[in-house]
């Protein structure tokens, strides 16, 4: 194997910790070179756990960036820095992966894959949940047109109570927003995959704020602080398709439901439908009575056998941009499908504070 892939790291949290290392420590062509973070502690803690042994750590991402050995960075900042991190990076001669949601407007999402466009170098954003045994089961029926036509869907991302109290999440001016920005954003991307639609035409949203004064209310991660929860605690959607098909999007973090689950969609379509309430179940017909298959996702190896492993999504989904940079092959998460997923979401926000549709 000839010389390795450089990468840096920008943003050394707990995504990047969790995800992003440890996929890339899975990749033999790759190393961890750099990482930066604006705590300083956390890039060199980082850097002991996965970096070289030569490995640099930064403040300042731009820093990092006039490194010109560099060839990949990973972006696992905060929302509102996607953008602005990511075309810079790109105009440095850097591929580059971005945590989801690729930004928080429209046109800044436009603007990285316009710069991607620009300058040649791959982009690709984070919705690792496309990679999971169910998602990728889904989607091979629906390009095998099992499901015919699918004309209804619905995106769902609900939490009953899973408000993260840490980091920045609760706080607008960063993230851009909460659950539809955060869970409804995996949830869409994912719908919008099975599909294979991406020209929306109307959106109808409403945005909430009902529950975020009751920090005291058996949070799956604890009490919030009152005064720091600025975005919303649910919101929703309904999206018409410019071939007339409907999208309902449903997001929460705190929401008086027992209909919880996310990361899951239920599609409808001309010959069949399918839901992920259960694992995965595809509803049909056949020979005049109502049929249901179940698709078993258990392993199904033997331990003890050299070589058999089972990737997680993180790696396959890292193993898909480094093989579209070695070797180029096709993106499993194209730039351009991301930016329509933040065009729709920031539509849902316009029209829920508004009270008017968004036509595109």
């Amino acid at each position: 194997m000839g010389k390795k892939l450089r990468v840096g790291i920008i943003g050394c949290g707990a995504i990047a910790r969790d995800k992003h290392l440890k996929a890339l420590a899975t990749i033999p062509e790759a190393e961890a070179v750099a990482f930066c973070d604006t705590i300083i502690e956390q890039a060199e803690k980082r850097k002991e756990e996965y970096g070289t042994l030569d490995a640099k750590t930064y403040s300042d991402y731009s820093e990092l960036l006039k490194d010109s050995s560099i060839d990949v960075v990973h972006i696992c900042t905060p929302n509102i820095s996607h953008a602005p991190i990511t075309v810079e990076a790109l105009k440095a001669g850097k591929h580059v992966m971005c945590e989801k949601p690729m930004a928080t407007t429209y046109a800044d999402a436009k603007l990285m894959y316009d710069t991607s466009v620009e300058t040649g170098k791959i982009l690709t954003i984070g919705y690792q949940y496309r990679c999971m045994p169910a998602p990728l089961f889904l989607k091979q029926m629906c390009e095998n047109d099992e499901l015919g036509n699918i004309y209804y869907a619905k995106a769902h991302a609900l939490r009953r109570r899973g408000v993260p109290t840490w980091g920045v999440f609760l706080k607008a001016e960063e993230q851009g927003g909460g659950p539809l920005i955060d869970i409804g954003t995996h949830a869409l991307d994912m719908t919008l995959w099975m599909m294979d639609n991406y020209k929306p035409k109307t959106v109808i949203g409403t945005v909430y704020k009902e529950l975020s004064d009751h920090p005291d209310c058996g949070n799956i991660f604890g009490p919030w602080k009152t005064e720091e929860y600025t975005v919303e605690d649910s919101a929703f959607g309904f999206i018409i398709m410019e071939n007339g098909a409907t999208i309902v999007l449903e997001s929460s973090w705190a929401l008086n439901t027992l209909d919880e689950g996310e990361a899951m969609c239920t599609l409808c379509g001309t010959k069949a439908g399918a839901d992920m309430k259960d694992g995965l179940r595809i509803a049909s017909d056949k020979n005049g009575k109502f049929t249901e298959l179940k698709p078993d996702f258990s392993e199904g190896f033997v331990a003890y056998v050299p070589g058999m492993k089972v990737l997680s999504p993180e790696e396959i989904e890292s193993r898909n941009f480094y093989d579209a940079i070695l070797y180029g092959t096709e993106l499993r998460v194209k730039p351009e499908q991301a930016l329509v997923v933040t065009q729709i979401l920031e539509a849902i926000y316009e029209s829920g504070r508004t009270g008017k549709p968004v036509v595109f």
